[in-house]
């Protein structure tokens, strides 16, 4: 008797093949991305160089609206060109409020983490005669580079901005996704060397270099500073398979700097005064 062909299940799918063509081009076009962010002011620069945030609130929201557009442009094409999915962006929303929970907590614990590292690099390089109390100054990160300082302190939708979008946005949302997706493209094209908990260390360490060279204008104490982060970063978002506690981890981060760059420019001016002046 002949077994019903309606009743037997259909096959199940095969994996999907990767088309290596358009991941790569995808990871090219993420992979430069930063560089030319990192390069461009310091090639362009004329004169004394100003801050990479305009310093008033008008020019600074035309600002992020200019930078999200021009990253929207760049991961917009890699995305067409790859046609990532939603869990190779690690874009689920998982938990309810607990990705919001656990970004405040790492944010504290990032903060903490590279106060340590850099502070025992430069206790090791002092001690060892390596470097001079003049060249470790050279070394810090030149946040003046990147924010007026004054505005932070005179204008309240200006700090309330930097404090919001700028933190939140053009830096948490855009540069986490822009790490998920260089994450994403090296697991799906090397899925073996990237296999495990070593080389998903390895995947992250590579964004977290290009997106260290990406602050080059905040000299190399700033690259260092935030390739350490972006170690970070990228770690939360292997640990829980999602871009949006970094997000709000980086968000957290960057907006507590902003408050505190204020806070010490209102109550403690002199030691700002010093630490620019050097």
């Amino acid at each position: 008797m002949n077994t019903p062909t309606e009743n037997i299940p259909p096959p199940l799918p095969g994996p999907v093949p990767v088309n290596r063509i358009r991941w790569t081009i995808h990871l090219v076009l993420l992979a430069l991305y930063p560089l030319a962010l990192g390069l461009i002011p310091l090639l362009f620069s004329k004169g004394p160089r100003e801050t990479l945030l305009p310093n008033t609130s008008g020019a600074l929201f035309v600002g992020i609206g200019f930078e999200l557009g021009i990253f929207g442009a760049v991961f917009g094409v890699a995305w067409l060109t790859s046609r990532a999915n939603p869990e190779q962006l690690f874009l689920r929303w998982r938990g309810g409020f607990m990705p919001v929970l656990w970004g405040l907590l790492y944010s504290v614990g990032l903060r903490l983490g590279v106060a340590v590292i850099l502070g025992v690099s430069v206790l090791v390089l002092t001690l060892s005669g390596v470097v001079d109390g003049e060249a470790l100054q050279s070394l810090r990160p030149q946040t003046e580079a990147v924010v007026d300082i004054s505005a932070l302190l005179e204008n309240p939708l200006y700090l309330l901005l930097n404090l919001t979008l700028v933190s939140f946005v053009m830096a948490g949302l855009r540069e986490e996704l822009w790490r998920a997706g260089v994450i994403a493209a090296l697991l799906v094209l090397m899925p073996t060397r990237f296999r495990g908990w070593l080389g998903g260390t390895v995947a992250v360490l590579i964004a977290a270099v290009l997106f260290g060279l990406g602050h080059l204008p905040q000299g190399w104490g700033g690259v260092a500073l935030t390739t350490l982060l972006g170690l970070g970063l990228g770690a939360i978002m292997l640990r829980h398979r999602s871009v949006w506690e970094p997000v709000l981890a980086h968000g957290f981060f960057d907006a507590t700097t902003f408050a505190l760059l204020a806070f010490l420019a209102r109550y403690y001016p002199d030691l700002i005064s010093n630490v620019l002046s050097k």
